[in-house]
């Protein structure tokens, strides 16, 4: 049997402070037996460990987030055949202090992320973030647009059950992440999990309990898991369609981190004062509309007129379908009449969360309201 090689991981726990300056603290671990030999950080992957279910343990009060993730995660790694063991990338870990779960996340935590990966982005190879399910679709698509160019793989993944839990998925994800993550060719923010690699702006979380949480409605996988081997599928990614150095765009969105943009879902008898109430509000700055079907409005002008106001006061708004899966058609019936007139964007078929993130990412940048619609009505990073 061969012998595994083995080095030495070391974690740094990140605190954010009020300014959003992250600290870092290194305090080299015990040698900790891993699976692949590295000399230098460009040929080793950062993983970024931000909390959620696959790092909590039991409690007196049931399953709350826990630390000391990088021996864990060692120890589960070396529960795998060693033909497994053997193909794994060699990694470094930070964990985030405190943990999250992902229902807390913020549009600060998507930033916070960005500046971590594009701090160290020099020094990796590739970058796998742990991160909590609930929100982890919104997190992969607002790193997207952050780190747009991307050179390099970015994979997001989690579980739905802890590492240690029996028949947990967390540790099938993990080693999955890990090697998409080393695979060069994979230029993009990307989710892996269940077997499926999936478009960090095409993925939406579509089951609160199964395996198989999360989907790609309107666009095909990235990559899979086929027995050992974990196929790329090159030509559907986006280094075929980008050129050039990483662009990254670090934006400030502490201005938007307290509900400055809105997500509205429509309902049967939705009334003209309660789409006021949102969109006539003075802090808010922009507002994802979900439609019926193709992109039907209730008829009744005085909605349509309350949406025109906003619009006509500088506030992006942005229109998708409800429908997980096809494309918004403003105008295609009478219903959605007049929604481009009163200044609405066809989100085509976006996620809600590509949708949402690209207006806060657009929103924050010191450009003109002109320039944010024609962006947002451009793919930047293969979200419609």
């Amino acid at each position: 049997m061969t012998k595994a090689a083995s080095y030495a991981c070391f974690t740094d726990n990140v605190h954010p402070t009020d300014n959003n300056v992250l600290l870092s603290t290194g305090h080299p671990m015990s040698q900790a037996p891993l699976l692949a030999d590295a000399q230098h950080s460009q040929e080793r992957l950062l993983v970024i460990y931000t909390g959620g279910t696959i790092g909590m343990q039991h409690h007196v009060n049931g399953l709350a987030p826990a630390g000391d993730f990088a021996p864990r995660l060692a120890r589960a790694l070396h529960q795998l055949p060693v033909r497994l063991q053997q193909a794994l990338p060699a990694y470094d870990l930070i964990s985030y202090a405190p943990l999250i779960d992902s229902s807390a996340a913020t549009p600060l935590t998507w930033q916070q992320l960005a500046a971590d990966i594009a701090e160290r982005f020099a020094n990796y190879r590739g970058f796998v973030v742990i991160h909590g399910t609930d929100t982890l679709s919104w997190t992969a698509a607002s790193l997207a647009y952050q780190l747009q160019g991307l050179d390099r793989p970015v994979v997001l993944t989690g579980a739905m059950a802890p590492l240690e839990a029996s028949d947990s998925d967390a540790l099938e994800n993990l080693y999955g992440a890990l090697r998409f993550a080393a695979n060069s060719e994979l230029q993009e923010v990307a989710i892996y999990f269940a077997g499926r690699l999936l478009r960090g702006t095409r993925a939406i979380k579509q089951h609160s309990e199964a395996v198989e949480a999360f989907s790609s409605p309107s666009y095909p996988l990235l990559g899979e898991r086929v027995g050992d081997d974990f196929i790329l599928y090159p030509s559907r990614g986006l280094a075929y369609q980008q050129r050039g150095a990483p662009r990254f765009e670090l934006l400030d969105y502490q201005p938007l981190a307290n509900g400055e943009v809105v997500r509205i879902t429509l309902w049967p008898g939705i009334a003209p004062w309660q789409l006021a109430s949102w969109l006539s509000h003075s802090d808010v700055k922009g507002a994802l509309l979900q439609l019926w079907g193709a992109g039907n409005l209730p008829d009744n002008p005085a909605l349509l007129a309350v949406i025109a106001k906003a619009s006509g006061e500088g506030k992006l708004i942005a229109a998708i379908s409800q429908c997980p899966q096809g494309s918004v058609h403003m105008g295609a019936y009478a219903a959605g009449h007049g929604l481009a007139d009163a200044g609405v964007l066809s989100g085509d078929d976006m996620t809600p969360e590509a949708a949402y993130t690209k207006l806060v990412h657009l929103i924050a940048q010191p450009i003109s309201l002109e320039d944010q619609r024609r962006r947002f009505l451009t793919a930047l990073v293969g979200e419609r």
